[in-house]
C-alpha cells in the first residue's frame, strides 16, 4: 500500500478511504497474523461482512450491496 500523494487541504484526498481503514483497524484489529494468507483471509471475510451485513449511517441504514442494487434499480427505470 501507499501513503497518501495528496496535499495538505486538497478537495481530491481520501478521505473515503481512510475512515474506511480506520473501522477496518477498529473492527478487526491490528493483531500479528501467522502467514500473509491469513491475514489476507481476515480482510477478505471482512470485506464480505462489510459489504454484505454492516449497516451504514450514511446509506439510509442499508448495506453497501443494498444501496448498489436500489442505485441501480432506479436509474434503469429513470431512462
Amino acid at each position: 500500500m501507499r501513503g497518501s500523494m495528496g496535499r495538505v487541504g486538497s478537495c481530491y484526498d481520501n478521505a473515503v478511504a481512510e475512515s474506511f481503514f480506520a473501522t477496518l483497524k477498529a473492527e478487526i484489529g491490528t493483531r500479528v497474523w501467522a502467514t500473509r494468507a491469513d491475514a489476507r483471509r481476515a480482510v477478505f471475510a471482512y470485506l464480505a461482512y462489510y459489504n454484505r451485513n454492516r449497516l451504514h449511517s450514511t446509506l439510509s441504514h442499508r448495506t453497501p450491496y443494498e444501496a448498489r442494487v436500489c442505485y441501480g434499480q432506479t436509474t434503469a427505470l429513470a431512462a
